[in-house]
């Protein structure tokens, strides 16, 4: 079975950044557990807004999303937190809370009614900041360290979350080339060893070529296309949603591909 089904779903902005009325419209979309699904296509075509959706952010207006076949809407909202963690696009806060408060925060679904961290919950926020190469910046104020290390805090607290879903927004926006391999690096590893479900919003296709099990190509509020990555990421795809002229090249049987784009001078 799916571990996030979704269908018929509508969701409608009066306004969206343009100023103009925006509308999302998924028939039907299944995620299987322990994939990488990358979703894919031009500015304002709805991959963010999908993404909150599924997050619970933003409501829909009709049709239904389940994880692990309940509505999302019937699962309490501190349960939820431990099957989904969520890294926005960008992210700010106007306290001035350390590198290592803000990764505990992805502990909070599991804290007594104290609020009392345990040893476990230590360990586990030591473990993610440690993968994220940020235990030298632990006590820093998040105000005072650089974009890249801002975004993979959030990450090390989506880690931290230990949820089994996480959904990430354009992950790799603010960080270096170091840093973007090492991250991408380490969700396919969960996926692949632990299972977990990861589901990024990206514009690096070459990324999206690397990574992926499968891929999503929105367009207009709709999902335009979606399946294997052999079978989506194709120069005739990418001709049709982009409008850029590209090749792809897959290496060997390792399923990994490179995408050039051809520019038209």
């Amino acid at each position: 079975m799916a571990i996030i089904e979704i269908n018929d779903l509508c969701f409608q902005y009066e306004h969206d950044v343009s100023g103009s009325p925006f509308n999302l419209s998924v028939e039907n979309w299944e995620v299987e557990k322990g994939k990488f699904y990358s979703i894919i296509g031009p500015n304002g075509c709805g991959k963010s807004t999908l993404l909150k959706l599924i997050a619970g952010i933003n409501e829909p207006n009709a049709g239904s999303i389940k994880i692990d076949g309940k509505l999302i809407r019937e699962i309490k909202r501190s349960e939820y937190s431990k099957l989904i963690s969520y890294v926005p696009q960008s992210v700010s806060s106007v306290f001035p809370f350390s590198v290592y408060e803000i990764v505990m925060m992805g502990r909070t679904p599991y804290l007594n009614f104290m609020v009392f961290e345990k040893e476990t919950d230590k360990k586990i926020v030591n473990a993610s900041l440690e993968l994220m190469e940020l235990s030298n910046i632990r006590n820093k104020g998040i105000n005072e360290i650089s974009g890249g290390e801002l975004q993979r805090t959030f990450i090390a607290r989506a880690l931290a979350q230990k949820a089994g879903i996480i959904l990430l927004d354009e992950p790799n926006s603010h960080l270096d080339l170091q840093h973007q391999v090492a991250v991408f690096d380490l969700l396919e590893k969960i996926c692949t060893e632990k299972n977990f479900t990861v589901i990024a919003v990206s514009h690096d296709l070459n990324m999206v070529g690397i990574y992926s099990h499968e891929v999503v190509f929105m367009r207009n509020g709709e999902i335009e296309i979606q399946g294997n990555k052999r079978d989506i990421l194709t120069k005739e795809n990418i001709r049709e949603i982009f409008h850029v002229e590209s090749e792809v090249r897959y290496s060997g049987n390792n399923g990994k591909a490179n995408i050039f784009i051809n520019p038209q001078l």
